[in-house]
């Protein structure tokens, strides 16, 4: 995009610096993703500090061993409901093309950062469309089971069988989501810039360009596009 077509500062997004940027999360958007991770990072410590008992030590940042196991699915229900909330938004950016398939053949382009070597890749890339689906199916598995574990409310309409097998399901989920978070944050510092999207809301259009062509060039398309629209009305 050549400096004579790009937008000004007052016609669209700004970065902190009130340099022209692209807005990849809205403020609500924002907000949505943190209360989603304070709540994982609460549900995991909690739910380290039932897993066993050398981990039971962790119990004392909730108040004890009762208050942990009464607001743990507490919490879990908030995450729930807040992570629902970001896949209704996100759920259509997640869904893999060709391009992604291409994307996934080449992890020694990827890891090397040779990203000009990379296909072109939509709003996120192959890896960050099959982590959706799998903290998804993660989320629905550790509800299900939960649900099945949580004994004030539910458990008594369950055998001890289905309890144990629930309990043996909820564990390998919490840790499928616990890894899965770890390479998700990894990946957002391995990528210089991601963090500023996820807190400042905007990325450069270099970063765009670089990272997520097809998604710069469709912003870019809408941006031009308005820019002409507004031009015409001025002139009109």
């Amino acid at each position: 995009m050549t400096e004579h077509h790009r937008p000004t500062p007052i016609d669209f997004a700004v970065d902190a610096e009130g340099r022209p940027a692209i807005q990849r999360y809205t403020a609500n958007e924002r907000s949505n993703h943190w209360l989603t991770a304070i709540s994982f990072v609460l549900l995991a410590l909690s739910g380290l500090a039932l897993f066993h008992p050398s981990m039971f030590w962790l119990t004392n940042l909730f108040g004890g061993g009762p208050w942990t196991r009464i607001l743990h699915p507490f919490i879990g229900v908030v995450m729930f409901l807040s992570f629902t909330v970001l896949a209704l938004r996100f759920w259509h950016h997640n869904f893999l093309d060709k391009n992604d398939i291409q994307w996934l053949k080449q992890p020694g382009d990827m890891l090397a950062n040779q990203e000009h070597k990379l296909p072109p890749v939509g709003k996120y890339n192959a890896g960050q469309k099959i982590l959706f689906w799998v903290l998804l199916g993660s989320m629905l598995g550790l509800l299900l089971t939960g649900i099945v574990m949580w004994r004030a409310y539910f458990s008594h309409l369950f055998g001890i069988d289905i309890i144990r097998v629930a309990s043996l399901l909820h564990a390998f989920f919490g840790f499928v989501m616990i890894f899965s978070i770890v390479f998700h944050v990894y990946a957002a510092f391995w990528v210089k810039g991601s963090i500023k999207a996820m807190t400042r809301g905007t990325v450069s259009y270099a970063w765009a360009k670089r990272n997520h062509r097809l998604w710069h060039d469709e912003i870019v398309a809408r941006e031009q596009r308005l820019a002409a629209q507004r031009q015409q009305r001025t002139s009109s």
